[in-house]
């Protein structure tokens, strides 16, 4: 196991953060969303990168400790909750802050992990990328980036296709629908987001955080209203029958049979 289960360093005004948990796929535990929220809410660097370790970007919410969970939310996790006003807080972080963020998805990007992907204003994707909103196979909404800005830079049509379905696409379908800037070879993604940052770090900060807080004043929702609302869907929806039909598909390795209930 990992000694942490998230990773930041910095360099020249670059700072990268590594998930670290390459033994679950970078699943996401309380302790990984409040590392993430602490390095974007703390970080002084001019521009960030975002990767995993080993051969996931990000498989979501880890499904032992929180989706097959049914004890509450750490009391931490649920009073940063109320001070996003529902909204994720490593999501809040991530959607407020005025720092470029570059993500270089090294290998599935999936569920919360889809989320974590769209948050970045850049996406540069190894030919080895998968991209899946996959909340609805566990019988669950997304989070409030797959409703605010998956449809933004694929359209509507193609995002309803992929919240809808559940469906994988990879790192040239998703570069050909918009979703992702560049896609690299495994060996060169990294460094290419890397470049990609450098050159922004290197440029006059104030004039780039303008940029960044204009891009959200005018192409953004209200990111706490939308998280809200799909906080309080997901509430909902994770005591249905068919999200733990969900769950326990995933855990047992089975197709799941859903109900409606």
């Amino acid at each position: 196991m990992s000694e942490l289960e998230m990773l930041y360093e910095e360099k020249d005004h670059v700072g990268v953060i590594t998930l670290n948990r390459p033994e679950a796929m970078n699943a996401l535990t309380y302790q990984s969303y409040r590392l993430l929220e602490d390095y974007v809410r703390n970080s002084k660097a001019r521009a960030l990168v975002i990767t995993g370790s080993g051969r996931a970007f990000c498989s979501g919410d880890d499904v032992k400790q929180i989706l097959g969970s049914t004890a509450p939310a750490p009391t931490e996790f649920r009073d940063r909750s109320k001070a996003t006003g529902g909204l994720t807080p490593a999501a809040d972080a991530l959607l407020h802050t005025n720092i470029p963020v570059i993500a270089a998805v090294n290998g599935a990007a999936v569920g919360w992990g889809m989320e974590l992907a769209l948050m970045a204003d850049i996406r540069v994707a190894s030919e080895k990328a998968k991209f899946g909103e996959l909340f609805v196979l566990r019988g669950l909404c997304c989070d409030a980036p797959g409703l605010g800005r998956l449809a933004a830079l694929v359209g509507r049509e193609r995002a309803a296709e992929m919240l809808f379905t559940g469906d994988l696409i990879d790192a040239k379908t998703a570069q050909a629908i918009g979703l992702v800037s560049r896609v690299e070879s495994a060996e060169t993604f990294l460094e290419v987001a890397m470049g990609i940052a450098r050159k922004i770090a290197g440029n006059p900060p104030l004039a780039v955080q303008a940029l960044k807080e204009g891009l959200r004043r005018t192409v953004e929702p209200d990111w706490r209203d939308t998280g809200r609302w799909a906080i309080e869907q997901i509430t909902r929806l994770r005591q249905t029958e068919d999200s733990k039909e969900g769950v326990r598909s995933f855990l047992e390795k089975r197709p799941a049979v859903y109900v409606g209930r």
